[in-house]
């Protein structure tokens, strides 16, 4: 049995109290504990603590630390059910106090995966690219149920989705102008795909673009490429190897065998 002798205010941390036990040796540090254990245990000077009853308040403050950590993290925004047992996990919470905190912060209505996943998703909506399958990966990977994921992206309508997609893909081809229109669509297409947008919404998008190519735009881009091409191969080949290289490579980047046949003509020597 040991007599609980002083309580004092540590020096860095006001909140944190300082205790100090004379177990029959004199008077020693014993433990520290939060300011809300102390008024919770009404710890006061004399009075009588056996060992059981010292662990059970230190188990009680590091309880409290761990709750303290978890608000913390959750200060900063929403956050998954995963994402705090990871995070206590890292700074070394008891494991079975994992629960108990958890559980409490359901109660406290401060985490719920439900609601986490919507307001993620409606924050992906307003502030990225991103379509609704990389939306719902990102949720997966935080910890969050298939179903509920599944059930969030509801709040990600179609015509969301079709407005995002459209203006990237309006940007992605002024961007790639340089590209044959085969090629641009090809790219779209592409990168919607791997954004995580659905297949009706990308089939919807590359109906609202141009259906086909602006002629004096193309002839720039088969010029560009073909140039390109030419300076890449010059030193390795001439004659027929030269222009069956030069017409491969701007076969792939998707010309017309028309738009190759005028640029070999004009651009390549016989």
């Amino acid at each position: 049995m040991a007599k609980l002798t002083k309580i004092t205010t540590q020096k860095k941390n006001k909140a944190r109290y300082n205790i100090f036990l004379d177990k029959g040796r004199g008077e020693e540090y014993g433990f520290s504990v939060d300011e809300d254990v102390l008024i919770k245990h009404k710890l006061q000077k004399n009075m009588e603590l056996d060992d059981a009853a010292v662990q059970a308040l230190i188990q009680s403050d590091n309880l409290h630390k761990s709750y303290t950590l978890a608000i913390n993290y959750l200060s900063y925004r929403m956050r998954s059910e995963k994402e705090i047992r990871d995070y206590l996990t890292e700074k070394e919470t008891d494991p079975e106090q994992l629960d108990e905190i958890i559980q409490r912060l359901k109660n406290e209505r401060l985490l719920n995966d439900q609601e986490f996943a919507r307001s993620l998703v409606r924050t992906r909506v307003t502030t990225s690219s991103k379509g609704p399958f990389m939306v719902k990966k990102e949720l997966i990977e935080k910890g969050v149920h298939d179903q509920i994921a599944a059930d969030a992206l509801h709040h990600y309508s179609f015509d969301e989705q079709f407005e995002k997609a459209l203006k990237f893909a309006e940007k992605k081809m002024r961007n790639d102008g340089r590209k044959s229109y085969k090629q641009q669509i090809q790219n779209v297409q592409q990168t919607l795909m791997q954004k995580g947008f659905t297949g009706d919404v990308i089939k919807e998008v590359l109906t609202q673009l141009p259906d086909e190519e602006n002629e004096d735009s193309e002839w720039q881009a088969v010029v560009h490429q073909g140039e390109k091409l030419l300076r890449k191969y010059a030193s390795k080949a001439e004659g027929y190897e030269l222009k069956q290289k030069v017409k491969s490579g701007l076969y792939r980047k998707g010309f017309t065998f028309d738009s190759i046949d005028r640029f070999m003509e004009e651009y390549i020597e016989e």
